[in-house]
């Protein structure tokens, strides 16, 4: 038993709300149970309880037993003060407000609904599954998956928002830098994504800007901060790179210490970061106004041009420096394009407009309904149950729900967990 199901139980009424009383056998009648507290302080606020002949308006807190009241140290805290009503699996302890009234204290392990507390033991019995819900998942409602799944879509916009809002104070509101650290981030992919960051991090975008107007120059500045200049290679084309990085360096007084070097190991050869970082340099030496054109770009069509870039021409033949490799160009694949727009593009977007004060959700949705379902373990397990992801909306909140609420067992807060208990 744990005390998110009593908040359940209390939120929803689960329970016979007739003949209710006290531990001390006053006669309880509930008006409204308050609204839910997700935060510090007492479960439900602004809850209106009449206990005998007085209608009391206040607070309840829950607990599995009365003396938690005093385990968690709530007699200290003046949050408290005003709970006019304790709600508890079991009363083992009467309770006392700080002038010395007891504070009444409701029982309820007796009048829960037997098919509601059945149905919460069998959600929370299965141990080995992936989920817990793995067995009744496929049964769910199909409209209402529908519109989880949405909510859970924006719930995660809104954590990779943090991101973006903690870079844009960093950068001084300069929306412009932001976009070049997420769009680094995710050229690195989960591998190089943290070693990308801290590149993009390392260098003002006022540099950046400057050697925009080179794409050689700006490869350089990239393959030089990443540290790829450390070791010597006989390679011409390295030799160049080098010393074009040598200049920059000394000129815009460069320190790249706080780098982390990046990874080839395990990388298909189109992921290297040789190929990715090119690719970067070339975006940003062709597309001088690339935070414009992409928060002015209102279809798919519109991103997928932006991003219809290939690597410099020395990587047709390579993959790494010094070592050919059959002629082919390295262009940005559809797939690739499309983590871009998921991680980055529609998430700064989402962040700029609520900034802005506009909504453009609707916009939003329809860009993100166009791209492919990822594919990673979360999404074929989710797809193995029930065929639910078919595109980006679908995949992004099942990973949000795998990750924020199946894995931390945060089922009496989600809408499958809830329909589920309700039978």
């Amino acid at each position: 038993m744990k005390e998110d199901f009593l908040h359940y139980v209390w939120k929803f009424q689960k329970f016979n709300t007739r003949n209710l009383f006290t531990s001390g056998g006053e006669l309880i009648q509930i008006i409204t149970p308050g609204q839910h507290n997700y935060n510090s302080g007492p479960d439900f606020f602004s809850a209106q309880i009449r206990v005998a002949e007085q209608l009391w308006a206040g607070n309840v807190e829950i607990h599995l037993k009365s003396s938690d009241w005093y385990t968690h140290n709530h007699e200290q805290d003046s949050a408290y003060d005003n709970v006019i009503l304790h709600v508890v699996w079991e009363h083992d302890s009467e309770i006392f407000r700080k002038d010395n009234s007891v504070i009444p204290t409701m029982e309820i392990k007796e009048i829960v609904k037997k098919d509601t507390l059945e149905n919460y033991r069998k959600l929370f019995s299965k141990k080995n599954n992936w989920i817990n819900c793995e067995n009744k998942f496929s049964s769910i409602d199909s409209f209402l998956l529908a519109n989880w799944l949405e909510r859970l879509y924006f719930e995660r916009l809104e954590d990779k928002a943090k991101l973006i809002l903690i870079e844009l104070n960093e950068s001084k509101n300069h929306w412009d830098s932001v976009l070049f650290r997420l769009l680094a981030k995710n050229f690195g992919l989960k591998v190089n994504g943290d070693s990308f960051f801290s590149l993009a991090k390392s260098l003002k975008f006022s540099v950046i800007k400057k050697c925009s107007q080179n794409q050689f120059s700006l490869e350089a500045l990239f393959f030089g901060q990443a540290g790829f200049f450390s070791d010597t290679k006989e390679n011409a084309y390295f030799d160049m790179l080098a010393n074009e990085y040598k200049y920059l360096k000394h000129k815009f007084n460069l320190n790249n210490s706080a780098v982390v070097f990046s990874k080839f190991f395990r990388l298909r050869p189109p992921n290297f970061p040789t190929i990715r970082l090119s690719q970067l340099a070339v975006l940003y030496s062709e597309k001088q106004n690339l935070f414009s054109e992409i928060i002015s770009a209102n279809s798919i069509e519109e991103l997928y041009k932006i991003f219809d870039i290939s690597a410099s021409d020395y990587w047709d033949t390579h993959y790494n420096f010094g070592v050919s490799s059959p002629k082919r160009k390295k262009k940005l694949s559809t797939n690739f394009i499309d983590l871009l727009i998921i991680n980055t593009v529609i998430p700064l977007k989402f962040c700029y407009s609520k900034k802005v004060g506009k909504d453009i959700s609707d916009e939003l949705l329809e860009m993100a309904s166009c791209l492919q379902k990822e594919e990673n373990t979360i999404i074929k397990k989710f797809n193995e149950i029930a065929p639910v992801a078919e595109n980006a909306i679908q995949s992004q909140a099942l990973i949000q729900l795998k990750n924020e609420y199946c894995t931390q067992f945060r089922c009496l807060e989600c809408a499958v967990g809830n329909s589920i208990l309700k039978g």
